[in-house]
């Protein structure tokens, strides 16, 4: 274990106290070692982990004056650490730079016109490098003009997949699946797959949007030996960060030719204009097409 690594273990579990609001802060690097804050209200404490070939990874809890903290890091070091250690660990193997990695991410979820797109982005420790000095960040946080800019660059370095379930697609699919974390599942997997193919990775990361079987169950046998890891805001890793931007991208990318064959608007999300959008389609082209543009299952459908 390094010092990375405890500081990811503690971070993890702290945010995850139910009784506490604690907030981690990153960590900086110090002699031998790293330093982070945590704080609670208006409480503030410093924790320091050193790393030597001789002692190995240590706690220094000595800047902590907060009893309550200290007995809540005290359990989780003694029981996170030491139980199934190398399971815990893994977890957060996509977090060390050195390690090449997969990152996948969707965009289209949660809008009622357009494809679902599941996008993967494979990069080791230079492209990881490269990756961060493009700028490259959580979609979410970007311009439609930034994301295709960022898109034409990361498609040139790194290699990458993508995957469109375009409306029609999508919604044979849904009807057969009845779920959409199946749905989503079974595209990441398949994401999954190809890179592993392309690039020969051992690691992917995935944001959690459900039970975590379920992308596993959905691998080809020779995907399912990687360690494959889960977890929330996971577009917070860089190279997650490059596949919502090329999800995002072939999304927009989408919508505009849906606009361009159907000569309308269709805006993004699920909103009162979306439903003005239907019903114009509706009584343009008939509601049997409207599997053409838009995906059914949303009760959206039910208002046209």
């Amino acid at each position: 274990m390094s010092k990375y690594d405890l500081y990811n273990i503690l971070k993890e579990n702290l945010l995850s106290q139910i009784e506490y609001e604690f907030q981690v802060g990153a960590y900086q690097e110090i002699n031998y070692g790293i330093q982070f804050d945590v704080i609670e209200g208006d409480k503030k404490s410093k924790v320091r982990i050193y790393e030597s070939k001789k002692k190995g990874v240590t706690l220094d809890l000595s800047q902590v004056k907060y009893e309550e903290l200290k007995a809540v890091i005290h359990n989780i070091n003694s029981n996170g650490t030491s139980k199934n250690q190398e399971k815990v660990i893994s977890k957060f193997m996509s977090d060390r730079l050195e390690i090449p990695m997969i990152g996948v991410d969707e965009s289209g979820k949660g809008d009622y016109f357009g494809p679902l797109v599941v996008a993967g982005v494979y990069a080791d420790e230079a492209l990881k490098i490269k990756l961060k000095m493009l700028g490259v960040a959580d979609s979410k946080a970007l311009t439609d003009i930034k994301i295709a800019k960022l898109a034409e660059q990361i498609k040139v370095i790194c290699d990458y997949k993508i995957l469109v379930f375009d409306n029609v697609r999508y919604n044979t699919a849904y009807n057969k699946i009845g779920n959409l974390n199946l749905l989503l599942a079974a595209g990441h997997a398949k994401v999954i797959d190809e890179l592993v193919v392309q690039t020969g990775a051992q690691v992917a990361l995935s944001d959690q949007f459900g039970d975590e079987k379920l992308i596993k169950n959905c691998l080809r046998e020779a995907s399912k030996g990687i360690t494959l890891e889960q977890r929330p805001r996971a577009e917070q890793n860089v190279v997650v960060a490059a596949a919502s931007i090329l999800a995002r991208d072939a999304f927009v990318s989408n919508m505009q030719g849906l606009e361009e064959v159907y000569g309308q608007k269709f805006p993004k999300g699920a909103s009162a204009q979306t439903v003005e959008a239907g019903r114009k389609f509706v009584y343009q082209f008939g509601k049997e097409r409207l599997n053409e543009v838009a995906k059914l299952h949303f009760k959206t459908t039910d208002s046209l």
